[in-house]
């Protein structure tokens, strides 16, 4: 679905999105987001989505919802300075990176092939307390060969997760970094899943306080304020709040 066409989240959607995801693991509540910007699509389907078409996903509905500017804060790793991100959400929604869309082919590895990573795959390897061993079992779920057990040195290992890293562009997005102060220069993970819940979160208490200063002030129920404009409740904070 075009940016264009995604419906944006409603101040309703906002409140229910939060209530069902509160506690929720980051990747379910990925999943429950999901579902609201691709109603229609099965929730197999979903869940089977490979990462980087996930993110893609979650951005065309932040940049509908939100707006297309991601401003967040981060601090320097090394004197400690507060800088300020701004990320073009519009180049994560479409999908434009320096590297590429995903690709559809299955990606080859020292004779063996492998698809992209997807949701369920990554569910399944949180389970393993081992990191290394988490990582074995990403990959043996993405192997497409019939003989799945995977045993492979480090420098193996790595060589497979790059090259389904660059499969997959937008699976991870890494924010290259230079602190003003002290010049130092490092990256960071823009984890659009965590980002786009935030904001979900700012806006659902929000729409709570306002929810409860209308209701106090004018006997209004939630459905009636919730269909207010958000222009207009906004005026009636102001008279309520004067």
């Amino acid at each position: 679905m075009p940016m264009a066409d995604m419906p944006a989240l409603s101040s309703a959607d906002c409140l229910n999105l939060w209530e069902l995801g509160a506690g929720l693991h980051p990747l379910d509540q990925a999943l429950l987001v999901l579902a609201r910007a691709l109603p229609e699509a099965p929730e197999e389907t979903l869940v089977d989505l490979p990462l980087g078409r996930r993110n893609m996903a979650l951005a065309e509905l932040r940049c509908a919802s939100f707006g297309r500017r991601l401003v967040g804060w981060t601090v320097c790793r090394r004197c400690g300075e507060k800088l300020e991100v701004e990320v073009d959400g519009q180049m994560l929604a479409g999908g434009v990176t320096d590297q590429g869309q995903s690709r559809e082919e299955p990606i080859f590895v020292n004779g063996r092939s492998f698809r992209l990573i997807t949701t369920r795959d990554v569910a399944q390897a949180a389970q393993v307390n081992d990191v290394r061993q988490a990582c074995l079992r990403l990959l043996e779920s993405c192997c497409l060969d019939t003989e799945k057990s995977i045993v492979c040195s480090d420098e193996e290992l790595d060589q497979i997760g790059q090259k389904l890293a660059m499969g997959d562009p937008l699976a991870e997005t890494r924010l290259a970094l230079r602190c003003p102060v002290c010049e130092n220069e490092w990256e960071e993970n823009l984890d659009m899943v965590s980002f786009l819940w935030r904001e979900i979160e700012a806006r659902a208490r929000r729409l709570l306080f306002e929810i409860h200063t209308l209701a106090s002030a004018y006997g209004w129920t939630e459905a009636t304020i919730l269909s207010l404009s958000e222009r207009r409740r906004a005026i009636y904070m102001e008279m309520a709040q004067a």
